[in-house]
């Protein structure tokens, strides 16, 4: 339920308002201490998650768990800002753990060197929200599933070279919006240019309660397009929906991302399983252009930073519980753009 909002700091330390400063005068004290009592889970500490841990551990949740049980590679160096030089062969976590303590010491920030894959479900409970990144398709739909069912905010997102997207679900999910409120005008104003000028210079907001039920839109991907109502919404759907798939399957059938050390062989591989996931989607084979996965090797970091940054902020409006979900769920930096993509049920 969202709470009222307070006038003093609300059991808020001076220590925390001189860190806090920031987010407190703009969401207020009420928002902010959703956003303290929350703990988060990060799953994969490439160079994606180092961003969302950044921006997390700043914006002042509670806790924070970076789980991670792969190795510092020298591909890491690319991306992940938060392991130090000479941490080559160390866990990626445990490598990533001072640095990002470092950036806020008053929270509760562990590295966890074990597999996603060998938790139990009770695992995941213990946390307000879980990000995973680095995951295969199985991992990302069983635990979407489980977080579902226990009530916990589930977020997912990945960088592939030029290429990021983001998908989150919260559930019913109830948030606050600030709308301006438009101005009265008295019975005897005219309705001319006073009028809509009177209204324009309104600067009087108010807090309007909303909520929103989340669909499972992951669980869309693979969506029959043979129909005739599915043909004609293939020409509003971006392509990076369907590059999408075809990476998870490579990462899903491989155990890692395409490789610019395996540049020549990985190619093949990606038309490969571009060509069958579309003949399987009754969408044509020539769909996706050629150079389409040629952009999509390695981590980039200033997709990484954009993707990061829309990730975090969209875990951090939902656990404050302030300002509308979802963000754009696909960037295509070879564009320069966010696109929203309405997945799920219509």
């Amino acid at each position: 339920m969202v709470e009222k909002e307070e006038s003093g700091p609300g059991g808020i330390s001076e220590e925390e308002v001189a860190q806090y400063d920031r987010q407190i005068w703009l969401w207020g004290f009420c928002f902010c201490r959703r956003l303290q009592a929350s703990r988060v889970l990060l799953v994969g500490m490439k160079g994606l998650g180092a961003e969302v841990v950044k921006n997390l551990i700043l914006a002042g949740v509670k806790g924070l768990t970076m789980l991670d049980h792969q190795q510092v590679s020298q591909e890491d160096a690319r991306a992940q800002f938060l392991i130090p030089v000479g941490s080559l062969g160390r866990n990626r976590a445990e490598a990533s753990l001072e640095r990002a303590q470092n950036l806020n010491p008053m929270l509760d920030v562990k590295a966890d060197p074990e597999s996603v894959e060998s938790k139990p479900k009770e695992f995941f409970t213990q946390f307000d929200a879980v990000c995973l990144t680095c995951c295969s398709w199985d991992v990302m739909v069983a635990n979407l599933v489980d977080l579902h069912k226990n009530s916990v905010k589930f977020f997912t997102g990945d960088v592939f070279g030029y290429h990021g997207y983001m998908f989150a679900d919260l559930g019913e999910h109830e948030f606050v919006e600030e709308k301006t409120k438009v101005a009265k005008v008295s019975p005897g104003m005219e309705d001319g240019l006073d009028t809509k000028k009177a209204k324009l210079d309104s600067l009087e907001t108010t807090i309007v309660k909303k909520r929103v039920v989340f669909s499972q839109g992951f669980l869309q991907l693979a969506v029959d397009w043979s129909g005739e109502k599915a043909k004609a919404a293939l020409k509003r759907t971006t392509l990076d929906y369907f590059l999408l798939q075809v990476l998870l399957k490579f990462r899903m059938d491989n155990g890692r991302d395409p490789s610019p050390q395996n540049y020549a062989e990985d190619l093949k591989l990606l038309f490969q399983i571009c060509h069958n996931i579309l003949e399987s989607l009754w969408v044509g084979a020539d769909l996706l252009p050629d150079e389409f996965v040629s952009y999509c090797f390695s981590e980039m970091a200033p997709i990484s930073a954009v993707v990061g940054g829309v990730l975090g902020q969209e875990v951090v409006k939902a656990l404050s519980q302030r300002d509308t979900p979802p963000p754009p769920n696909f960037f295509n930096g070879i564009k320069g753009n966010g696109i929203v993509e309405c997945l799920g049920p219509s």
